[in-house]
């Protein structure tokens, strides 16, 4: 599921679980530790959801483990090769490509890593 926002802090995540929540409403929830996901209001919510969102933290500095970097490479190798005379332009370009790329992901491979 992807989401954008102008920034993101702790509280923009729990809003972001909150819509995993309604829309899965059980799950596995797979995540770095990017300083919003350390954020305690978000400690917090997972604390009290633990009968619908299991939390996986990945282990530091592994990013083989998280399917998403591939998506970010592509986008990086594709997007950032190209040129964007404004931020804006590069942003819309980069919103674009992940919405409607299909990335072909086998996550029988980062799981059972």
């Amino acid at each position: 599921m992807f989401r954008q926002y102008q920034q993101m802090n702790g509280k923009d995540f729990v809003v972001f679980l909150k819509s995993l929540k309604r829309k899965f409403k059980k799950f596995v929830l797979f995540y770095d530790g990017a300083p919003q996901h350390r954020a305690e209001e978000v400690k917090e919510f997972l604390g009290q959801n633990l009968d619908s969102i299991i939390p996986v933290r990945f282990p530091r500095y592994s990013p083989e483990y998280n399917a998403v970097e591939e998506p970010w490479r592509q986008a990086k190798n594709k997007v950032g090769a190209e040129y964007h005379p404004t931020f804006q332009q590069l942003k819309t370009k980069l919103t674009k490509y992940l919405r409607t790329t299909r990335f072909k992901l086998d996550m029988v491979k980062y799981l059972c890593q």
